[in-house]
């Protein structure tokens, strides 16, 4: 597989410049709230003008999700470049939890994916987004998952799976575990609910 070409000084740039205030974002929305900042504060925080903000993030709810550009292309990859042996679920799983909003494991990403997790959850803008972010890869992953399968490209099934695995990080929300919560879930679409009653999973 060729290694993508590196970054130009410029790209650099604007990498770090979204990022910066991605970051500055988040941490004033955990600091106060969502619906208690604003794009100027936000800009101020990152030390740019509004405009550079606006042109990085569309719409105030983007900076929360400030990898939503790459977000598609790394789902699919979860799949096609999984380890040998490993189920297609189990790629799915391993990918929700180690996201960037997941924290990066142990306390300290407990906390992280905690945090995360709370700002969404009492945040409508923020969880129809999410949802809505998500849910419009679900053909694609549908499409992957009959690939990778050897099925047929509109199988039911593998719509199913895409769909309910799109979907299994939301149940999260609310929950004084998340990470546990979203495992327990792609549990269920790895062995079935009849498996998981009978605590097999």
């Amino acid at each position: 597989m060729t290694s993508p070409a590196p970054m130009g000084r410029r790209e650099r740039k604007k990498a770090a410049t979204r990022q910066a205030i991605a970051d500055a974002a988040l941490r004033l929305f955990l600091e106060r709230g969502y619906d208690e900042v604003g794009i100027r504060e936000i800009a101020d925080a990152a030390d740019v003008s509004t405009t550079t903000l606006f042109k990085h993030f569309r719409v105030k709810e983007a900076l929360v999700f400030d990898e939503e550009a790459d977000q598609g292309e790394r789902l699919l990859a979860a799949v096609r470049e999984r380890e040998e042996g490993q189920s297609i679920p189990a790629a799915l799983r391993e990918h929700a939890l180690t996201l960037r909003m997941a924290g990066g494991g142990g306390a300290e990403g407990d906390a992280d994916f905690a945090a995360f997790a709370g700002l969404v959850a009492g945040t409508p803008a923020l969880r129809d987004y999410a949802q809505n972010m998500w849910l419009r890869h679900t053909a694609e992953l549908a499409r992957v998952i009959a690939e990778e399968s050897g099925l047929a490209a509109d199988d039911s099934a593998c719509t199913a799976l895409a769909h309910f695995a799109l979907g299994a990080p939301r149940v999260a929300v609310g929950q004084e575990n998340p990470r546990e919560a979203v495992t327990r879930a792609f549990d269920l679409l790895e062995h079935g609910w009849s498996a998981l009653a009978r605590g097999e999973a």
